[in-house]
């Protein structure tokens, strides 16, 4: 029997990196899943390599925007009739540059995404756990979310954000049954982390690279699946105990 056997969970961001590998992980573990992301056709290639069968199932949706995020939730009840886990995953990195270049609109872009999306995303989840008698909320946070990162202020300003909001809502949803954790991944391989690299050394993209795994107890960036193995275990009844932590998949960047 699977540890997700019986268990329906929805998930943001479901075509990234660490999106589509924790939703490989879920179906493994019996799980019926729905993915969740904004571009409808990449959700559809990503749902199809999948090969979910009848336990899978896809709703496009912005996470910024309340009425389509609604949607896909409604989506979920109607398909698998409920939900015991919802993974706030979906996030962008925005551009990068000094405190200071920022126009106003690129910083709301970031935190309507990082943030809003992730509240919202944790606002539409409640009632459908609470109908279960309880379940698990999980976000994607950062160890941008931990310390400070130069050159991408909106991001670690969200992701900061994110753990907050993560510890406040542990809190609130604990009588009702309802754990809330946070994922904060160091260095990842993956399109997100290669554009981050791009964004922030230009000229010698390898250079960031080479600094960061310096940086690391463990010399060599981190992949999708292990991030998606820590939200599986949050996500199964083995972790019954465990609510308002943010827990790193960082190969030691943050023990220093």
């Amino acid at each position: 029997m699977g540890r997700l056997e019986g268990k329906t969970a929805l998930i943001t961001g479901a075509t990234g990196g660490i999106g589509a590998a924790t939703a490989r992980a879920f179906l493994r573990e019996g799980a019926q899943v729905m993915l969740v992301d904004l571009d409808g056709q990449r959700l559809q290639d990503t749902a199809r390599r999948m090969e979910g069968g009848s336990r899978l199932a896809t709703a496009a949706a912005d996470v910024g925007d309340e009425s389509a995020l609604a949607s896909a939730f409604q989506a979920a009840a109607g398909t698998f009739g409920g939900l015991d886990i919802v993974f706030a995953n979906a996030g962008i990195e925005g551009q990068g540059g000094p405190v200071e270049s920022f126009d106003q609109a690129e910083f709301r872009r970031v935190i309507d995404t990082n943030l809003i999306g992730v509240w919202l995303t944790m606002k539409h989840a409640v009632p459908m756990l609470k109908a279960r008698g309880g379940g698990v909320i999980l976000a994607t946070a950062s160890v941008a979310g931990l310390v400070g990162f130069p050159g991408l202020c909106p991001y670690v300003a969200s992701k900061h954000a994110v753990c907050g909001l993560v510890k406040s809502a542990a809190l609130e949803l604990g009588e009702a049954n309802i754990r809330v954790n946070a994922i904060a991944p160091g260095p990842i391989a993956n399109a997100m982390m290669e554009r981050v690299e791009r964004t922030l050394s230009p000229g010698d993209p390898g250079a960031m690279r080479t600094g960061l795994m310096g940086a690391l107890a463990i010399k060599r960036y981190g992949t999708n699946e292990e991030v998606a193995g820590l939200a599986l275990y949050l996500a199964s009844d083995e972790a019954g105990y465990l609510t308002g932590g943010i827990y790193t998949v960082d190969g030691g960047f943050t023990a220093a």
